[in-house]
């Protein structure tokens, strides 16, 4: 049983539970510039050209030339990597703040190595190489906080590979909700909005569209959930902690 509480007190205590907090922090400035103070920041900004790229377009190609950084400003995209029987494994879904193309901070860049789309029309902030290049040896930190940024990419997908061999669908599923309630998520009255499919969440849960879809019924019946099409909206995130 979970104590009655207002819309805004549930959501306000999910938002700074250790949940999120301790391993999804949201951050007011990307990681990528994190540490760099404002003279910087000013230079690196300045180098910068803006791109606004439509709905479903693709941003990187797997195994393309790494020539570009994108810094997302608005909009969402999605990373993700095709297996060989063409199904699509979604890493990453990519908000304001995000970081594409982590590899041409490099000099000697490997190929991009997972694909990025649009999912709404995005406005980038996009640096080329040559540029991106020459302001990591202005401002080594660039080079540290991208070392960092791989590092909690590369925490992150630890956590969900030791998430499918000790944790239940259900378990996967609300943690994930989670995840994006703190990262992406808009506060409501009637509570956290998450703009997301039920494929997407699927494949960022590890488990099936099937589970994924009978899951959420389940909540929605225990109003936990309120589910619209490409739109969860979390109206007992204390419940869903303890899935």
């Amino acid at each position: 049983m979970y104590p009655a509480q207002s819309h805004h007190e549930s959501h306000s205590k999910a938002l700074h539970h250790p949940i999120i907090n301790g391993h999804y922090p949201r951050s007011t400035k990307p990681r990528l510039f994190e540490n760099l103070d404002d003279a910087a920041l000013r230079q690196i900004f300045a180098a910068a050209r803006v791109r606004m790229i439509e709905p479903r377009r693709n941003v990187m190609i797997k195994g393309a030339t790494p020539d570009h950084l994108f810094l997302l400003q608005r909009g969402r995209a999605r990373s993700y990597i095709l297996t060989e029987s063409g199904d699509e494994v979604l890493l990453l879904l990519v908000v304001s703040g995000g970081v594409l193309g982590l590899v041409s901070l490099l000099q000697n860049s490997p190929n991009y190595m997972v694909n990025a789309t649009t999912i709404t029309e995005c406005e980038f902030r996009v640096w080329d190489h040559r540029t991106i290049r020459s302001l990591a040896k202005a401002h080594p930190q660039l080079i540290e906080n991208g070392f960092r940024l791989a590092l909690y990419y590369l925490k992150a997908y630890m956590g969900r590979h030791a998430a499918i061999m000790t944790k239940s669908a259900e378990s996967r599923l609300a943690e994930t909700l989670m995840h994006l309630a703190a990262e992406a998520g808009e506060v409501r009255p009637s509570g956290i909005t998450i703009e997301i499919t039920n494929e997407q969440l699927g494949s960022l849960s590890d488990i099936s569209f099937f589970t994924t879809s009978r899951v959420l019924s389940k909540w929605e019946e225990e109003r936990k959930i309120a589910k619209e099409r490409g739109r969860v909206t979390l109206l007992a995130p204390e419940a869903l902690m303890a899935a």
